[in-house]
Order: structure tokens, then sequence, then C-alpha cells
């Protein structure tokens, strides 16, 4: 078990009253363990100089979840206990017919509930998946978007490649337009409908219009209609009206399409960081998305600012902004005001969008020591014209104290986990989560102040989940 699950789950047994040491002691009764077996338990104790180890109950980790939930400790069932079983672990000499599928009877239908690393062993599928869904959401089916979206979630937290229909037997999310890609690509290795879908007129407008910052899958279908296919019949047509933010998304368009790097983040961040604490020199300022799931790239950048002090300054996003303007570090930008309101909240919506004060910006970032060469995918670069500095996008978001861990927690997590995460809550828990609060159906109250709580810690253990950040 990692250090932070271990960490996590220690923190929130406690918080529910149950005695948890830290260390092996005379006074442990029960051991818990996450995917371990009984002897690699049993060589873990000889370890630690044990020689009878019949005085501990030795547990899976599902005993612990159930006596959470109980809010007591439970009957060490048969079904809890780790047990000497040789048939329960497959040798290479094991039968293909009797290998057991483990993996798949554990895998939740919630990816907040899976625990999903950066090494993608299933890309093949997951990437036809993600061309499909992509498909889908230009036509604004909504259904079968979700549904590729789902599975590739899903085939992206198994530690291993899948070769044959028989490796997802069992898997949430499996339906039968899925099943069918995947077998394709197990026979053919390649999927012809995503293969169609890549050769489609429409699907490649669309794809070149949304890459411009500010366009839409509405605005694509008006300049579908119009008869335009391409960016460059786009730019020609003087009778189009873009917006300042679609003007800025041509005018910016090879860099704010390139990958940011990790270096380039970094670099943002302590602009970003400076600047607020000029201000608010008590501000926490985090950055989330990807960035802080681990990733090594991304296309922009968003922080999450709040003040754990008194003072508050409704302005501060205005000082900002006005500060980069002298600087001449600030390219766009575009200030929406809060729209919070206490009685609205949370929000009954899978994908609704939060309502706190943000500023959508583009930056000017000098880059003379970051080689940016692996990440540019412009594939025409004119020597004669070599820039210092790069444009990249960064969002802020300004939350109260009291709303900073919902907003952290919405913030860092994926679509597809910010999605899952509030259908979790409403499913399984009876509870409502948005960005800004936790409302428990049954009890009727919100859960909104945390007063000592920086991070994403106090929704979690509310909805009995563990905390991934550091393994995406």
């Amino acid at each position: 078990m990692g250090m932070t699950r271990r960490t996590f789950l220690m923190e929130l047994a406690r918080s529910k009253g149950f005695r948890v040491e830290s260390e092996l002691s005379d006074s442990v009764t029960h051991i818990v363990a996450e995917n371990n077996s009984y002897l690699e338990v049993l060589d873990w104790l000889r370890g630690q100089a044990v020689g009878d180890s019949s005085r501990f109950e030795l547990l899976d980790i599902s005993w612990l979840t159930a006596c959470m939930e109980a809010g007591r400790p439970v009957d060490s069932e048969m079904k809890y206990r780790l047990m000497e079983q040789a048939d329960r672990y497959p040798t290479l000499n094991t039968p293909e017919s009797e290998v057991p599928l483990f993996t798949a009877s554990k895998v939740s239908q919630y990816s907040c509930q899976r625990k999903t690393t950066l090494n993608n062993c299933n890309k093949k599928f997951t990437d036809a998946f993600e061309i499909m869904a992509e498909n889908y959401e230009f036509k604004e089916n909504e259904v079968f978007c979700l549904e590729f979206l789902r599975a590739a979630s899903v085939l992206k937290c198994l530690p291993f490649p899948v070769t044959r229909m028989k490796d997802i037997q069992g898997l949430p999310c499996m339906g039968d337009q899925v099943r069918d890609v995947i077998e394709e690509i197990i026979e053919d290795g390649e999927s012809s409908r995503a293969k169609d879908v890549l050769n489609d007129e429409r699907y490649k407008s669309f794809k070149q219009f949304t890459s411009v910052f500010g366009v839409g899958v509405k605005t694509s279908e008006k300049w579908f209609r119009m008869g335009l296919r391409t960016l460059e019949e786009v730019k020609a047509d003087k009778t189009l009206k873009l917006s300042k933010m679609q003007r800025a998304g041509f005018l910016y368009y090879e860099d704010l399409v390139s990958f940011v790097s990790k270096a380039e983040a970094d670099a943002v961040s302590l602009i970003v960081k400076n600047t607020v604490c000029t201000f608010l020199p008590d501000a926490l300022v985090t950055i989330t998305g990807g960035f802080r799931r681990g990733k090594k790239i991304g296309h922009d950048i968003d922080f999450l600012i709040t003040n754990p002090g008194p003072r508050e300054d409704d302005e501060l996003l205005h000082k900002v902004v006005d500060l980069w303007k002298k600087q001449g570090l600030l390219l766009y930008c575009d200030i929406i005001e809060s729209t919070f309101v206490k009685e609205q909240i949370p929000s009954r919506e899978v994908d609704a969008m939060d309502h706190f004060q943000k500023c959508f910006a583009i930056l000017k970032l000098y880059t003379p020591s970051i080689d940016n060469s692996s990440y540019n995918t412009s594939k025409k670069c004119d020597m004669a014209e070599v820039k210092d500095w790069k444009a990249i996008r960064v969002d802020l978001v300004i939350t109260p104290f009291e709303q900073y861990a919902y907003a952290l927690l919405g913030w860092t997590g994926s679509r597809q986990f910010g999605r899952d995460l509030r259908r979790y809550a409403t499913h399984e828990r009876k509870m409502m989560l948005d960005n800004h609060a936790l409302y428990d159906k049954r009890k009727v109250i919100h859960m909104r102040k945390i007063p000592k709580q920086r991070n994403e810690l106090h929704p979690c253990c509310v909805l009995m989940l563990r905390i991934l950040w550091d393994e995406n």
C-alpha cells in the first residue's frame, strides 16, 4: 500500500473512532492489507521478527471499509480473511480456463474509485475510444460520447494490456459498441470505425475549428454549414465576425496548439504566485489540472487562489491583470465575475460549471532558457522570425477559503473524474456535490465550512473515497 493511501485510510479510520497504530506493537490485533496475499503478509511479519502470527487477524482492506461504513468493528468473516490457498494464485502452468478474473470483479464503474496511473497499457484501444467520443461530442450525442469516454477510463486503469475478449469479461462500461471496437482491434490491429471517423470531412473540419481558442461545437457547426472546411478558409472569409477570444486564438494559434511543458508550467506558476502575493501576501496559489496530477505536458495551466486569513480582496484579479498589462505580459484576458448564490448550491447538474470569479488569460512567457523542441507541434518554423517568448493559456479561479477543498477537488480531477465523482455522491452516498459544497440530503445540511482543511481530504473523507492525485 502506498504512503498516500495508507495515511489517508489511517486518518479516515481515526476520524471515525477506530484505534489505528502507525507501527506494529503488542496492542495490534488486526492487520489490514490491500493487494497483498496471505503469504506476502506472513513474509512481512517474519521481517518484523514476529514468531507467532496466529495472534493477528490478517484481513483484506474490504473489512476496514465495511467497519467504517457500519461505524463499528464488524465480524472478521471468512470473506474478509487472507487465506493460504494454493489454487488462489495461478502459476505459469495453470490452464487459462482456470485463471480467476480478480481484476474485473474489483473495478468500479466510477472513475473516482479506480486507481489509474500515467502508464496506459491499452493506448491502442483508448485512442480509438477517444476518437469515437470526440466525434459524438461534435455531433452533440452525449449518450454515445459518454459511453466511449467511460470505457476509455476503465481500460486506462488496467495494469495489463488487453489481448483477448476474455480480458474485459466482467468489466463495467463495456457496452456493445465498445466491445465491437475492442474485438476488431484485437483481430485486425486497428478500428475501421475510428479510421472512418479520422477520414470524415465533418470530423476533420470540426477538429481544426475547435483547436482555436474560443471556438466550440456551436461555432464549428455554423462555419461548416457556411461551407467552410479549413482554418485557412475561415481566416480568408472577411464576412465572419470573430469574438475577441477567437481573434486572440488565431493570433497566437501556433503557440496555443503546442503542448505546455512542466518547465513552462513551473515558470508561469512563479509569475502568478509572485503577482498574487504582491497584493495578498497570505494567499494560497495552487496549480491544478493535469500538472497537479503529475503529468509532464498539458495545453493550459489552471490556478486556484484563496486566502485563509480574514482579509479578502474582491478586486484581486483586476489588480493582477492590470499589473501584467503594465509589465507587458498580458496578451489577452477575460474576467468572469462571480455568480455565486448560496441558496442555489450545490447544483443538481452532473456537468455543472461552478460560479467562482475567473480569469481566462493568455500570458507572454519569455523562454530563453527553456527547450520546448520536444513539445512543439508546429512543423513550420521561420528562423528569421524566431521570438524569445511563447503565448501560454492561463486560467485563474478565485474561491472563498471555506469552499477551497471542494474547488480543489473539482479543478484537479479530469472532466470524467469530476462527472463520476458527482454521480457517485448522488447515487451511492445520497449527497450532492459541486465545486462549492457537499449537501447531505438525508441530514438536510451543508458541509461547507472547513476552517482547518487546505486540501481535498475533507470531502473525500465524507464520501469515503481515497485520494490518488499523485497517481493520476
